[in-house]
This record gives C-alpha cells, structure tokens and sequence, in this order.
C-alpha cells in the first residue's frame, strides 16, 4: 500500500517574480508541508504567557520544514540574535522601542551631512572626490532636483553636503569615505532583486539605499562593499518597520562582516577560502587535486557563494529557506548576550558566562562543535561546510566535465537539482567527517 504524501503549497506568491521575468528566474523547490513547515500556529504556540520562547522545539520545526513565510521575518530576529528566546513580551517591546530611536538617530545624523537620506531617491553618480570636493553631476542633479524641492544654493545646485546647503569641501576623512560609498549603494540597489514585483516601488528601492547607507556610516571599520545589500534585500521584505529590518540586517553583519574586510592584498573571505580547501582535502582529496590540477587551488570560484550566502545560485524563496536552515542549525543560545551591547544586558551575559549550554536549545550543528571541544579559532561557519556540500554533490561532473576553472564556474552555476535541504544535510555530514579526522590529529 503507498503512502500519500503531501506535496506541500508552493511559497512563491508570498515573493512575486514580475511577469516579464518569469521565465528566466529559478524555479523554487520549496514548498509550505504541514505538520514539517513552522506554521503561524505553532509559533504562537511556542510562547509561554509572559512571552518566553522555545526555541529548543522552534529549532527542530524549522530544520524539518523551514518557515512560513507569513512570520519569517519575526522568527529570523531570534535566529540572528536580535532577542533572547528567554526575553518576555513586554522586555522586548522596550528593546524593539529603544533600538527604534537608536535608528533614527543614526539615520538623522545621516541626513544632515546629506539630504537626501530619507527623501524616497537615491543617488547612482558620485557626488564628491576623493579630496572632499563636491561634484555637480548632470545625473545627481537630475536624481536629486527634479520637483523634489531639495535645497538649492543661488545658482540651482543639489546640497551635497547636508541641509544647510553648504557646498563647501569637507575634512573628516569619516565622511568623505561614506559619501564616495553612496553611489556605489544606488548602483547596487537599482541592480538586487530587480526581478521581484517588490522593487518596482521606487519607495523600497530608496528604503533599501537608505539601511545600507545608514550602515556604512554606523559601521565605518567595514563601511559598504558589494554584496551587501543581496544580504540586506530580504530584511526589508520580510520586516515592515525600516528600523526593524536595520537591526535585522546589523546582525547578520555580525557574522558576515569580516568578509568584507579587505586589505591591500588580501578579500576578507580568504580565510574561509582556505578552510573550505582544507575540508574539500579531507572529504573529497580527488576533487581537490583535480581543483588544484586546473588551478582552483585557491578555491575563488567559491567568493560568491561565500560573500552573499547563496543568493545567486538560487532561487530567492529557496534561498531565504536554505538561510534559516543554517540558522537554525548553528543556532547559539548565547547569541544575544554576545551581540547585544547596552549596559543591561552585558550584566545579563556576565549573569550568563561559565554556565554550560543547554543542547536542546542548541541547533544540530552548533551541538557537534560543542562536543568536539571546537578549536581555538572558534568554530568554521556553517556555510563554509554547504559550499563543500555542493562541491561534493557535483564533483562527479568537476571530475569528469572540467577542462579549466571556466567549466569549474559553469558547472557550478547550475542550479538544476540543486536542493537548500538536500545541502545541509551534506554539510552536516561533511561537518562531521571533518571533525572525526580533525580530531585524529
């Protein structure tokens, strides 16, 4: 006798493709499946009366069948650590409240060295030099002017430099570097995404340049690089309140931000490069030396699925679902202590330091790094150990297929069969192989 099984509800209403864009866009392969899919009900459920979450069991719906995507966006502020699970109703009101006001500082501090942050546009010319010079750009001045009523000088110039209408060169090495990064911004913006009916509001488009420019400014060490804002995109499609989907958005940061450090000779990702070769040399020493033989060695075939987490190589449900996957499987129930930097809540991580982890409220993966002892480095990124799943899931094609590191990309490249489940499944494997062989040494 066969068992029927569900087919589950497609999700792609939920991220609209505009019609133009259909036939060339991914194909989404997830699918909303009772009694696996995290539905609105049992998250509900999961609260205790005053608010506390468990996100023990939470974890475990969500590695079985992801999230639906009506609460994604509230269920991806625990997964990143914007909120303790343990955390009341009321106590994370007054955070939400709190880092609300914190935004608009930010923002408003943004917009006083330039109008145009929060004025619905965005700029995608440069508007100053590296030496601090205003540039009166044909493009700026039509993006900025035209029936906006933005502050004019005598001569009908766009303010570059803030509300005052001052065009006069600026000093601060600080902001000279994050307005030589407001163009490059607009340009990404206009570019993310373009295939969702969500980007055709000039209003989203200008809320997403709005975050990533308020973002650079917060973070100066790391300011904008590309990328981000592939990052940044789903935040504030899944969160309505700008702020929200801000504070959203500086926590994946948290982890992602050190690859987008770059020196003079070095990519921020490059440390994850090596650890991806070295576990590629472990798990799969075929398709390694066959890689160096056509000298990927280095493994930069991989920067892009490193440096936006996927979201290129598929579809953008499925890439949202293969996210709070890998959430939930490093899950860390310290990650709030550890991110979060008010006075309160580091008495909170003091409280919280020497006492051990409960398992249950850890995901799969973070559960077989605590068992391993980790190393002294911390532990690799979850995604390091995915890209080595797709590697070994087309290393028969690499083998056989690959000529030159073109065919390497172009193999790659193919999304066809490519799975977000089936993926982490292979690099919770791969972990595992990995941690058994580190741990021979």
């Amino acid at each position: 006798m066969m068992m029927w099984r569900d087919p589950g509800q497609p999700a792609d209403s939920y991220y609209q493709i505009r019609p133009e864009c259909v036939d060339d866009a991914p194909k989404s392969k997830f699918r909303i499946k009772a009694g696996k899919t995290l539905s609105v009900r049992k998250w509900h459920a999961a609260f205790s009366q005053d608010g506390q979450l468990d996100i023990g069991k939470t974890l475990s719906r969500i590695q079985r069948g992801g999230i639906h995507p009506s609460i994604r966006g509230e269920v991806w502020e625990f997964l990143l650590g914007c909120y303790d699970p343990k955390s009341s109703f009321e106590e994370r009101e007054q955070l939400r409240e709190k880092r609300r006001l914190r935004y608009a500082q930010l923002k408003e501090e943004c917009r006083e060295m330039f109008s145009l942050i929060g004025s619905g546009k965005f700029v995608t010319a440069p508007i100053i030099t590296e030496d601090g010079e205003p540039i009166q750009d044909p493009l700026v001045l039509l993006q900025t002017n035209m029936g906006t009523g933005e502050p004019v000088d005598g001569t009908g110039a766009v303010n570059m430099n803030g509300s005052n209408g001052s065009l006069q060169r600026i000093t601060n090495k600080k902001e000279i570097q994050w307005k030589l990064t407001l163009h490059q911004i607009g340009l990404d913006v206009v570019r993310t995404d373009r295939t969702l009916v969500f980007y055709e509001k000039q209003a989203n488009l200008s809320k997403l340049w709005d975050i990533l420019a308020v973002y650079a400014w917060f973070d100066g060490d790391v300011g904008y690089g590309q990328g981000m804002s592939d990052l940044c995109s789903p935040m504030i499609i899944l969160l309505d309140n700008e702020a929200d989907s801000f504070w959203c958005f500086e926590r994946l940061m948290r982890r992602l931000r050190g690859n987008f450090r770059c020196s003079g000779s070095t990519v921020g990702v490059e440390l994850q490069l090596t650890n991806l070769a070295a576990i590629t040399q472990v798990t799969d020493p075929k398709l390694h030396q066959r890689l160096e033989e056509l000298g990927g060695g280095d493994y930069l075939f991989a920067f892009r699925m490193l440096m936006v987490l996927f979201r290129r190589e598929f579809s953008f449900c499925d890439s949202l679902y293969l996210w709070e996957m890998m959430w939930s499987l490093e899950y860390d129930p310290d990650l709030f202590a550890m991110y979060e930097e008010t006075e309160a809540s580091s008495d909170k991580a003091e409280g919280s330091r020497g006492k051990p982890k409960s398992r249950r409220q850890c995901g799969k993966y973070e559960r077989e790094n605590m068992k391993s002892g980790g190393n002294q480095e911390g532990p690799l990124p979850i995604s390091v150990f995915l890209v080595a799943s797709v590697l070994k899931d087309k290393s028969s094609k690499l083998l056989t297929e690959a000529r030159g590191l073109d065919d390497v990309i172009k193999i790659l490249n193919d999304t066809n069969g490519m799975d977000a489940k089936r993926a982490c499944i292979g690099a919770l494997k791969l972990h595992k192989k990995y941690l058994k062989a580190q741990a021979k040494k």
